[in-house]
C-alpha cells in the first residue's frame, strides 16, 4: 500500500513539474536539458493549495509571487497566469 501511494505521490510531482516547465516556465529554460529541474523547488508548494483546494485565481496568485518575489521578475498581469493555473487544477492530485 506505501509503496502505491509513494508511485502516485511521485506521478503527481512529475505532472505539476511539467506544467511548470512547459506552461509556466517564466524564465525560458524549457529547451534547456541541464535546467529541466529549475522549477522543482516550486512543486510542493503548489502541491499544498491543489490538495487543499485552491481556486485558479489562487494558483496564479501564488505562481505570481513567486516570479515577482522569489525570482525578481518585472510584474506582469496575473490573468496571464490563469491558463497555467487552470492546467494545474486540472490535474488529479488525490493520493
Amino acid at each position: 500500500m506505501n509503496q502505491h501511494r509513494d508511485d502516485r505521490a511521485r506521478q503527481i510531482q512529475e505532472r505539476i513539474r511539467d506544467v511548470l516547465l512547459h506552461d509556466w516556465d517564466p524564465i525560458g529554460v524549457q529547451d534547456m536539458p541541464e535546467a529541466q529541474d529549475e522549477y522543482d523547488g516550486y512543486v510542493g508548494g503548489v502541491y499544498s493549495l491543489l490538495a487543499s483546494g485552491a481556486s485558479v485565481e489562487q494558483l496564479a496568485e501564488h505562481l505570481w509571487k513567486i516570479e515577482t518575489d522569489t525570482m525578481g521578475l518585472s510584474a506582469r498581469d496575473q490573468a496571464k497566469l490563469l491558463p497555467v493555473a487552470h492546467r494545474l487544477r486540472d490535474l488529479d492530485v488525490k493520493l
